[in-house]
């Protein structure tokens, strides 16, 4: 009777632990799962246009939209392509939303479009599709290509030390082609 007693309590005491086992194991996938879900959650959660860039910018939704807007208000269309991720598009974001000069001519004199996927227009990517890049295009829907940042392989990148540059070619693309719209 001892031994069948002993053997029962090796058995219960054996379920007890797989049971715990695998209780933990159930627990830390739901875990995970759970900050997966909390992860998606933060990355679509609802946001402006503006993606960071500037919320007293009036932001449109659609490169068709700009283009659009751009040729009735007779105003320069501004187009940032960029992605969430991606490190220097952040360092960009945070630079032109810090410099107080691009954050009021974007308010007021330009059609204003921030993509994070690229545009099915091939003009707007010239030299290819790295992020982050700017074009500028004039209302009579020209891609301003003369208005560029300071690398060769990527005419249109900017990084955080380029904003006096950025500055500049707003204020050059404020100036209109002299072509008919």
């Amino acid at each position: 009777n001892m031994h069948s007693f002993q053997l029962l309590c090796s058995l219960l005491l054996c379920n007890a632990l797989v049971v715990a086992a695998q209780r933990k194991l159930q627990k830390v996938p739901e875990q995970e799962e759970q900050e997966e879900e909390e992860n998606i959650t933060w990355i679509r959660m609802p946001q402006t246009l503006s993606r960071g860039w500037g919320d007293e910018i009036e932001w449109v939704q659609t490169y068709e939209e700009a283009l659009t807007r751009s040729r009735n208000s007779k105003k320069p269309l501004m187009v940032i392509h960029h992605l969430e991720e991606c490190a220097y598009s952040q360092a960009l974001k945070k630079a032109f939303v810090s410099s107080p000069e691009i954050q009021k001519m974007a308010q007021e004199d330009f059609i204003m479009l921030n993509l994070v996927h690229s545009s099915t227009d091939d003009n707007m990517a010239p030299d290819g599709h790295y992020v982050p890049r700017i074009l500028f295009v004039d209302p009579s829907m020209t891609v301003r290509a003369d208005l560029t940042g300071k690398y060769k392989n990527r005419m249109y990148a900017y990084e955080p030390e380029d904003i006096s540059n950025l500055i500049e070619n707003m204020r050059r693309a404020k100036t209109l082609l002299h072509t008919e719209l």
